[in-house]
């Protein structure tokens, strides 16, 4: 399930299948030309899209499209560009910026542990602000996909100890692995990395830790300054 208008709009201009639209008279109205005409569309009030979906409130739309089916991860990926790889969060708002994080720098795409949110849930999807119909995502074991890599890829993650990122000069390739904010990586990925980065704090700061999706935020810029 797709809501608001401008995810719904991002997803009719993919290639994900959608099934049904619904939309308020306005909503169709200002948007005729982006929406197909074969396409299976309702006229639809405000309070009923609001009641039939997850959002507060609905003003414009909500679509159903079908789950896409997962496309082969190619092996050579982690050599040639850098991915995202998450642990366990569990959180859908996060994982929906994290994806769009992945969006906004051009990453291949997001590997997601077992344990990870539910990539299109519904919250998810709109915290991603339609990068959902262009990120693809892979679910791994990561304890046991990490170490099949081929030798010399960069397996990178965040950790107190870690290297000082701001210091290092990267190159986007390779896999950051972003953990859980309240757990961190678990035992059997922690144990895959070949390199562990850190965020310095402030020399005034005080605040404990960061949020998964603003630590994800830094180190991948830091990956793409010299870009």
């Amino acid at each position: 399930m797709v809501e608001g208008g401008k995810s719904v709009l991002e997803l009719l201009s993919s290639d994900l299948e959608t099934e049904h639209v619904l939309v308020t008279a306005e909503f169709a109205s200002q948007n005729h030309a982006q929406l197909p005409a074969r396409l299976p569309l309702s006229i639809a009030t405000e309070a009923e899209l609001t009641q039939l979906g997850t959002l507060a409130t609905n003003t414009t739309a909500l679509a159903v499209a079908r789950l896409p089916e997962e496309k082969p991860l190619p092996p050579t990926l982690p050599e040639a560009a850098l991915l995202l790889a998450l642990d366990e969060v569990r959180d859908p708002g996060n994982l929906g910026t994290l994806l769009r994080l992945a969006d906004w720098y051009g990453l291949p795409g997001v590997v997601l542990s077992l344990g990870c949110a539910d990539a299109y849930a519904p919250k998810t999807v709109a915290a991603t602000m339609g990068a959902f119909a262009r990120v693809r995502v892979w679910e791994r074991d990561l304890a046991d996909w990490l170490p099949t890599l081929p030798p010399g890829v960069g397996i990178f993650g965040a950790d107190l100890a870690g290297d000082n990122v701001h210091r290092l000069t990267l190159r986007p390739a390779g896999v950051l692995v972003m953990g859980s904010e309240s757990h961190g990586l678990t035992p059997g990925v922690a144990a895959a990395l070949t390199r562990r980065l850190h965020i310095p704090r402030g020399a005034s700061g005080g605040a404990e830790s960061l949020n998964v999706a603003i630590s994800a935020a830094i180190l991948l810029d830091n990956f793409f300054r010299n870009q």
